[in-house]
């Protein structure tokens, strides 16, 4: 409709100007001739003819393009309607499967006896639990994965630092001997009336045994101190050949002064052997009182150095405080110095020790751990742990009674013989393997390994026993026949 409307104004534009342009021309009366007039009318007409002919075919084209728009605006009204149909049939559908869906929800609840709410709870109840289990399963996994990692690290490291330690092992009594040039002075030991021999024992607190023994004296004291100054005091005195009650007292207390200094020396030797540095003057000295004393026949002093270069080994191996393991390890039984004066374990008092005299938290809280008086809350403290019971555990270190390795082979025997199928038990190398002999007929070879397993957990809760001991069960199966 805008296309005709243009049209038509451009058309009577045309004829206006027209008209306009054959008044002009006959009112300027120029010197040019005018046209005549039929023939300009003739043009206009012409022209306004043609003009109606271009604006009747554009009318046409225009509304042959509104018949087509409006068939396609109603081929999208109709498609318009037939969406809204389908969406509310759509919605309809909607509906319904909704209401068979609560219809099924509650003939489920019917049936099952159960609401959904109660139905959710069990669901995600067992999808939990389920979740838990294999949850525990991975953690187990993990664990076991991890302790078999740690276990073959923990072998690697402990027989790296034993292979990398030698240290010498003698096992010590609480007796001396001191050797005599002639028998005839057990005499002059003995003195007028015994009383050469009652000045040293009441001087020193030491026994002096004097015997059928060809030339020697024993001395018997569990004092190690003790013992030794009445060791140097009757060697003084058989060297001097003056020996009187007067001789005794000087030559004691020369020999008690000699022997400070020398505590102090071998404290100095040993805090230079274990490589610490900067340790207060009183707590080496406690440290070379201990040069004098024994547990289970091991030198507490060797077993402190020991201790403390293994602690360093395995500090490093584990990527501990080598300089906190090293010192704890070296000071961890100094309260052994001192026990007979303090009550209390020796661990606590060794603690207490070391902080009265400037050492840190760490090495104090890892010496008294060593014995689990308080509860180890670091790696050095495990470590020192872990390099006290490795000294104190390896073959020849110390020294056992008769009576208890007895008891312990017997003990050990008869564990294994207390099960069935078990046909001859031997106790080997010291106590460290028990090797089983089984009757092929009464055991399977699962059953043989299961025993193994048994006996060992057993001797576990039942004994107490340094390092670890292996257990071997033999099942072994013989066919016999002859030849004729």
């Amino acid at each position: 409709m805008a296309i005709v409307i243009a049209a038509a104004v451009l058309a009577v534009g045309l004829v206006a100007a027209a008209l306009l342009f054959s008044r002009g021309g006959r009112a300027t009366g120029g010197a040019a001739p005018a046209p005549p007039a039929p023939l300009v009318r003739d043009d206009v007409e012409l022209e306004l003819i043609e003009r109606r002919a271009e604006i009747a075919r554009i009318e046409e084209r225009v509304i042959t393009k509104e018949e087509a728009i409006d068939v396609k605006l109603a081929e999208l009204a109709k498609r318009d309607r037939t969406l809204e149909d389908r969406a509310r049939e759509l919605e309809h559908q909607r509906g319904l499967l909704d209401e068979r869906k609560r219809e099924h929800v509650r003939e489920l609840e019917r049936v099952a006896n159960l609401s959904a709410a109660q139905a959710k709870q069990i669901l995600l109840k067992e999808v939990e639990d389920m979740a838990r289990h294999d949850a525990r399963g991975i953690v187990r996994q993990v664990e076991e994965e991890a302790k078999r990692d740690a276990d073959r690290r923990v072998r690697n490291i402990l027989s790296v630092c034993m292979g990398r330690l030698a240290a010498a092992h003698a096992a010590e009594t609480t007796v001396s001997v001191v050797q005599l040039p002639s028998d005839d002075m057990k005499g002059r030991i003995i003195g007028r009336e015994g009383r050469n021999i009652r000045a040293l024992e009441g001087l020193t607190g030491v026994d002096f045994i004097v015997d059928d023994t060809p030339h020697a004296v024993v001395l018997s004291g569990f004092d190690g101190v003790r013992r030794e100054i009445a060791r140097m005091t009757l060697e003084k005195l058989l060297a001097d050949g003056r020996i009187h009650p007067a001789r005794i007292e000087e030559t004691y207390y020369q020999s008690k002064s000699e022997l400070e200094d020398h505590i102090v020396e071998m404290g100095e030797q040993a805090v230079l052997e274990a490589r610490v540095e900067a340790l207060d003057p009183e707590l080496v000295k406690l440290l070379g009182r201990l040069r004098f004393r024994t547990s289970y026949g091991q030198n507490v002093l060797s077993h402190i150095v020991e201790c403390a270069n293994l602690a360093a080994m395995m500090a490093a191996e584990l990527g501990a405080s080598v300089k906190t393991a090293r010192r704890a390890a070296l000071l961890h039984d100094i309260g052994k110095a001192v026990s007979h004066e303090v009550e209390g374990p020796h661990a606590l008092v060794g603690g207490d020790l070391a902080r009265k005299h400037g050492e840190s938290e760490a090495v104090a809280h890892a010496m008294e751990a060593h014995h689990n008086e308080v509860e180890p809350q670091t790696v050095e403290a495990v470590i020192v742990q872990a390099a006290d019971a490795l000294s104190g555990a390896r073959p020849g270190a110390r020294g056992e009674s008769l009576e208890h390795y007895v008891k312990r082979l017997r003990d050990l025997e008869a564990i294994a013989e207390r099960h069935e199928g078990v046909e001859k038990v031997y106790a080997m190398q010291a106590g460290r393997e028990v090797r089983v002999m089984v009757e092929p007929g009464s055991l399977d070879d699962d059953a043989a390994a299961l025993l193994s397993h048994e006996i060992a957990r057993e001797i576990e809760h039942e004994l107490e026993y340094p390092g670890q001991i292996k257990v071997t069960v033999v099942r072994e199966s013989r066919t016999v026949d002859y030849a004729k």
